[in-house]
C-alpha cells in the first residue's frame, strides 16, 4: 500500500536527472576495467584496479536503483560516497605526481590543466551534493532493502 501512495506521486524532474546521471557514473566506472585506477594517493593497475572498479560499479549501480526507487537509505550512501569521492580526489591531487601519470600515460601531463581539471570535478560533486542534500525529500521510499 505505501510503495503504491509513492507511486502516485509525479517524480520530480531533478530526481529523474539524478537518474540518468548515476546511470551516467555506472556506464562510466564500467568502461574503465582494465584501466589504472587512482585511488587514496596510489595508482592502481592489474589486478587490483580490476577489483576496484567492480566494487564502484557495484556501488554506482546501487546508487542508480536507489535513487530510481527513491530510497531513503540511497540518500544517505549518496552523500558519503559524494563526500568520499571528493576527498579521494583532492588525495589524489595532493599524492600522486604528474611524472607518476605520464609514466602510466605515456604521454606528458599539463600540470596546470590536470589540477584545474580535478579541482573542478570535485566542485561539481560537491555542488551534486549540495542538490541532494536539499532535496531529501524526494527520497521517501523508507524500505531497507531495493528488491
Amino acid at each position: 500500500m505505501l510503495e503504491a501512495e509513492e507511486n502516485k506521486t509525479p517524480r520530480p524532474f531533478g530526481l529523474t536527472l539524478l537518474t540518468g546521471l548515476y546511470l551516467f557514473f555506472f556506464m562510466l566506472s564500467v568502461t574503465t576495467y582494465g584501466n589504472p585506477f587512482p585511488f587514496m594517493g596510489s595508482i592502481y593497475t592489474d589486478a587490483p584496479a580490476k577489483v576496484l572498479v567492480f566494487f564502484d560499479s557495484l556501488i554506482c549501480i546501487y546508487l542508480f536503483l536507489g535513487i530510481y526507487k527513491k530510497q531513503l537509505l540511497t540518500w544517505y550512501i549518496l552523500i558519503a560516497y559524494n563526500i568520499f569521492e571528493i576527498v579521494n580526489t583532492m588525495v589524489n591531487l595532493y599524492l600522486i605526481t604528474p611524472v607518476e601519470i605520464e609514466k602510466i600515460a605515456g604521454t606528458q601531463v599539463d600540470q596546470n590543466g590536470l589540477m584545474i581539471n580535478n579541482i573542478a570535478a570535485a566542485l561539481a560533486i560537491l555542488l551534486l551534493t549540495q542538490f541532494i542534500y536539499r532535496h531529501k525529500g524526494y527520497f521517501n521510499n523508507r524500505q531497507k532493502y531495493l528488491f
